[in-house]
């Protein structure tokens, strides 16, 4: 399975910055769609984060996903790969 890879950074409260990807099917081009699954996985944190809008989050590039992507994508309709200050 191909995915398109959401390259996304968004402001902590506490003045971190997270950077995570958000990972979509290829064909996936709705932005609002991939911001929302964004917003989705930012709910879950337990600090509080700015808003992620189209200049925190951008297309980045076309992969293969791993198995455990194409999980949960299959489950979600989105992965999360978090990279820096997630936690």
């Amino acid at each position: 399975m191909k995915i398109a890879i959401w390259d996304t950074y968004v402001q902590r409260k506490d003045g971190k910055t997270m950077h995570f990807d958000i990972l979509v099917p290829r064909d996936l081009k709705d932005e609002q769609t991939i911001f929302d699954f964004g917003k989705n996985y930012l709910q879950s944190k337990q600090f509080s984060t700015g808003e992620l809008t189209a200049g925190e989050c951008r297309f980045c590039h076309i992969e293969n996903a791993t198995q455990e992507m194409i999980e949960s994508i299959k489950k979600n309709g989105y992965a999360i790969i978090e990279m820096e200050n997630c936690n």
